[in-house]
């Protein structure tokens, strides 16, 4: 999520690129401006690399598009249960995953997102294990807050299935601003649980968590069995189809998130092309009217899958809850806060597409799904030109393809450098709907993969000959 445009390309563009980056999967609609001292002056400031000359974009033609990938029959495989108590600031409960390596391996690895130091700093904190493999139980250390391996002891071969158990125990940080929340009776749950860190083909991702309101997550394609339990009168929102009470099925998603709440919900079905069944609550005291937020889900998911491909899954669910500066995105589930109806939500029906379908390391790379999301949000909201002129700062400036740490040492220009210079990026190709259809072959080939740049550059020149010299200028290679 990040502080910046409005839908307007006017004059007050300027003004909003010299915002703070207010959070890292979404934009925020009320945007604050930066510290005293922490804008760049104008001589640090560079203008965007021109964009690719007619020419080019005229001898570019749209490919047809190839049949999206399908996600890896041997995908890991959750049993995921899940208490949450709010008067107690508490959410347990175990998971079982069946895990299948691709690579041989000597350990398995964790991810324990709810101990990055923003969220320990507000009060969060998550426990896990012991864990049993294969029911015996499993040597297990704890590498950094964030990182638990389980030991299988031996090599694990590639194709070698194993079951991996524990129990795992949440505190939630009161009234947080983050993904992991509890404000009354209203829960955020989002990258709450252990989960397994695979990159097919390469291996374990253990890149450190950001210090920011971003990710460093990776995960591949999954499918989860998800049940929720929570105090009567209370709902829940979350990943995947309800299919009975306080159960889900999330197949082909990798990662699940749930909100809890006293919501007001309005729903519709969204044809992207195949039905999409759209829920959109509002929890209580927000004071917003859920039907204007899912009439511009429904808008973009048809929109987005004219132009991007089919949306992947059957439904998809908006969770508006107190104090949240922008939103949060998960496969088929995404949390907003009050007043973001405009580019808030377009942005993140977008990463349905770029990190939902094609995923990537966000950490290494996060601007594959930032730097897109902001494109698909720029093309439906009309607001391509204020990304086409805005200015970069210079540690921003051809450095899109920079990793999180990088940008943690810049913090005041990860949002121009990550969101807006992709979008700067992806328009410097050529005309604008090739550009769509480029992101098209990109979705299809590398669908249910953790993809990475060089992925998106192929796709790229299957359209645009020159779309590699093109990138470079940005840093990407």
């Amino acid at each position: 999520m990040v502080a910046g445009f409005r839908t307007s390309v006017s004059s007050t563009v300027v003004v909003m690129l010299a915002l703070v980056v207010a959070g890292c999967s979404g934009v925020s609609d009320d945007a604050a401006p930066l510290a005293p001292g922490s804008a760049p002056p104008a001589a640090t400031t560079t203008a965007p690399p021109p964009r690719t000359s007619l020419p080019q974009a005229t001898s570019a033609s749209c490919p047809s598009i190839p049949p999206p990938a399908r996600p890896a029959d041997d995908r890991p495989r959750y049993v995921l249960r899940v208490d949450v108590r709010p008067a107690e600031r508490v959410a347990d409960g175990d998971l079982r995953v069946r895990f299948t390596p691709d690579l041989d391996t000597d350990r398995l690895v964790f991810r324990l997102w709810p101990n990055a130091p923003d969220l320990v700093a507000q009060g969060a904190r998550l426990d896990a294990g012991p864990p049993t493999l294969d029911g015996r139980p499993a040597e297990s250390t704890r590498e950094d807050p964030t990182t638990l391996v389980v030991r299988p002891g031996g090599p694990l071969r590639a194709g070698q299935a194993v079951d991996v158990a524990m129990p795992w125990s949440l505190r939630l940080p009161a009234e947080s601003g983050d993904r992991v929340s509890v404000d009354g009776e209203a829960v955020r749950l989002g990258s709450f649980f252990p989960i397994l860190a695979w990159e097919p083909g390469t291996g374990w991702a253990t890149d450190p968590p950001t210090d920011r309101f971003a990710e460093a997550s990776t995960a591949p394609t999954a499918d989860f069995d998800l049940t929720v339990s929570v105090p009567s009168g209370l709902s829940v929102l979350a990943s995947g189809i309800p299919d009975r009470a306080g159960h889900w099925t999330a197949t082909a998603m990798r990662d699940v998130a749930v909100s809890v709440g006293r919501f007001a919900t309005a729903t519709a079905l969204a044809r992207a092309p195949e039905p999409v069944q759209v829920t959109v609550g509002v929890h209580r005291g927000v004071g917003e009217a859920a039907e204007v937020y899912r009439d511009k889900v429904v808008a973009a998911l048809e929109d987005f899958s004219r132009r991007f491909g089919p949306y992947p899954w059957p439904t998809y669910t908006l969770a508006l809850t107190p104090r949240l500066g922008g939103g949060i995105e998960y496969p088929g589930h995404v949390m907003q806060g009050p007043q973001t109806l405009t580019r808030t939500t377009s942005h993140e029906v977008a990463h349905q597409w770029f990190y939902g379908l094609v995923g990537n390391n966000q950490g290494r790379d996060p601007w594959l799904d930032e730097g897109l999301a902001t494109w698909a949000e720029g093309r439906f909201e009309g607001t391509l030109e204020g990304f086409r002129t805005a200015r970069l700062p210079a540690v921003a400036s051809g450095r899109l393809a920079e990793p999180m740490t990088y940008w943690d040492d810049h913090p005041a220009a990860y949002y121009t450098g990550a969101y807006v210079q992709g979008a700067q990026a992806l328009d410097a190709l050529g005309d604008s709907g090739l550009v769509d259809c480029a992101l098209r072959v990109y979705g299809a080939q590398a669908a249910h993969r953790v993809a990475r740049p060089g992925d998106l550059l192929a796709a790229a020149s299957a359209v645009f000959p020159d779309a590699e010299s093109t990138l470079a200028r940005f840093g990407v290679r």
